[in-house]
C-alpha cells in the first residue's frame, strides 16, 4: 500500500513536470506574431530604469535605440547623478541623435520601491498612452516593441514576459540560467498557456489608463515587489496578465553561487509575501522528491529511471526553445533541483531582503521589525 502511496505522489508531481514541459514546447511551435499595420501601432514610451554600471549595460541598454518600431520614445531613469551609467546612458543618446530619448535624474519617495521611484518621473513625464518598463539589465530584441503590442488581447491588463538567461560564464552561473529558464519561465508560460498569467518585473507593458484607474505606480509599492502587485492589480480589474509568446534575453555573464542563492531567495520571498498559498506548493517544485518517493518504494534504479525521463524532457525544451543547453546547462539542472528545498526553507527566516542598499519588506514584517535578508 505505501509503495502505491508513493507512486501516486510520484507519479502526479512528475506528470505535472511533463505537462508543463509540454506546454511550453507547443507554445514554442507556435509562436507567431499578430500582424499589425504600420498606421494602427500606437506611439509607445520605452521607460528603463538604470542604477549601476553592469558588465553588458553597453549591449543591453543600446538595444533601446534599434527597435524595428514606427514610432516610440525613450526615457532612461537614474536616481542620482553621480551614478556610474551616466555617462554610457548620455553616451548611448548621443549616438542615436535619430530616436527621442531622455535621461531624467532624480529620486521621487513615493513608494517604499526604490525602482519604482526612480521610475516615477519617467511615468509622468512619458507622452504615451501605453508605456513599457523595462529592467536593464534586459536585451531587446529588434521586435521587442512589436511583440509587446501584437499580444496585447481584448481582455488584457498588462503584458509581460519573463526572462531567459543567455550567454552563462561557469557553472554558477548555469545554475542561474537553470533557474529562470527550465524551471521559472517554463511554469510562468505554461500558467499562462492555461489562462493564468502571472506579471515579472523585466517587463511591464501598461495602458496608462488601466494602471492609473488601480491607482497608479503608487499601488504597485503596495506589496514587497511591484510584479506580485501588477498581477494582483490587474485581476482585480477583471482583466488579465498576458504572456508574450516566448521570453526575452538576460545575459548572465558569471556569477558567483552565493550570489545565485542571494538572488533566488530573493525572489523566493516576493512569491511567499505575494502570493503565500500558491507558494506552499513549491516545495514540490524539484523531480527530487518524485525521485525519492519512486526510490523508497521502488529502489534506486527505478528513482534513477524517473530522473532519466524528467530531465531529458528539460534537456529537449532547452534545445527547442534555443536556450542554453551545452554539458555544463545539463549539469546545472541537478544542483539546482538539490538547491530548491534549502532554499524554500531558508525563505521562512525571514520576510524582506535588502535590495541596493534598501531594506525591503513587507508593511506588517517591517512594523513588526523582523529581520531582513541581505544581498545583492
Amino acid at each position: 500500500m505505501l509503495s502505491l502511496t508513493l507512486a501516486a505522489f510520484a507519479s502526479a508531481i512528475a506528470a505535472a513536470h511533463l505537462i508543463t514541459t509540454g506546454l511550453v514546447l507547443r507554445r514554442s511551435a507556435k509562436t507567431s506574431h499578430n500582424h499589425i499595420a504600420v498606421a494602427d501601432l500606437p506611439f509607445v514610451t520605452l521607460l528603463r530604469p538604470v542604477c549601476g554600471l553592469d558588465p553588458f549595460d553597453a549591449e543591453t541598454l543600446g538595444s533601446s535605440f534599434v527597435q524595428d518600431y514606427p514610432r516610440y520614445e525613450i526615457i532612461f531613469c537614474v536616481a542620482r547623478a553621480d551614478d556610474p551609467v551616466v555617462p554610457l546612458v548620455r553616451e548611448l543618446i548621443l549616438q542615436h541623435p535619430q530616436r527621442p530619448a531622455r535621461l531624467l535624474v532624480g529620486d521621487s519617495r513615493v513608494t517604499a520601491n526604490p525602482k519604482l521611484n526612480n521610475l516615477h518621473k519617467g511615468w509622468m513625464n512619458s507622452a504615451a498612452d501605453w508605456i513599457v518598463m523595462t529592467d536593464s539589465n534586459l536585451l531587446l530584441p529588434s521586435d521587442y516593441l512589436q511583440t509587446l503590442v501584437a499580444a496585447w488581447r481584448y481582455d488584457s491588463g498588462l503584458v509581460s514576459a519573463p526572462p531567459v538567461g543567455i550567454r552563462p560564464e561557469g557553472l554558477a552561473a548555469s545554475v542561474e540560467c537553470a533557474f529562470l529558464n527550465g524551471n521559472q519561465a517554463r511554469l510562468q508560460l505554461a500558467a499562462d498557456s492555461l489562462g493564468m498569467g502571472f506579471a515579472q518585473g523585466k517587463t511591464l507593458f501598461w495602458r496608462r489608463d488601466i494602471l492609473e484607474r488601480a491607482g497608479g505606480l503608487r499601488a504597485l509599492g503596495e506589496d514587497l515587489a511591484e510584479d506580485a502587485c501588477a498581477t494582483k492589480l490587474v485581476r482585480g480589474l477583471a482583466r488579465r496578465v498576458t504572456l508574450t509568446p516566448q521570453p526575452f534575453p538576460q545575459p548572465i555573464g558569471r556569477r558567483s553561487l552565493r550570489a545565485v542563492w542571494d538572488r533566488q531567495l530573493r525572489w523566493s520571498r516576493v512569491r511567499r509575501d505575494g502570493f503565500p498559498t500558491l507558494f506552499i506548493a513549491e516545495v514540490l517544485n524539484t523531480p527530487v522528491l518524485p525521485a525519492l518517493a519512486i526510490g523508497l518504494g521502488f529502489g534506486p534504479i527505478a528513482a534513477a529511471a524517473l530522473l532519466c525521463v524528467l530531465y531529458a524532457a528539460e534537456a529537449v525544451l532547452l534545445w527547442r526553445c534555443g536556450w542554453p543547453h551545452g554539458w555544463r546547462d545539463l549539469l546545472a539542472m541537478p544542483i539546482r533541483d538539490a538547491l530548491i528545498l534549502p532554499l524554500w526553507l531558508t525563505t521562512f527566516a525571514a520576510r524582506g531582503f535588502q535590495w541596493r542598499g534598501t531594506e525591503m519588506a513587507p508593511p506588517a514584517a517591517a512594523e513588526a521589525g523582523q529581520p531582513v535578508l541581505s544581498a545583492e
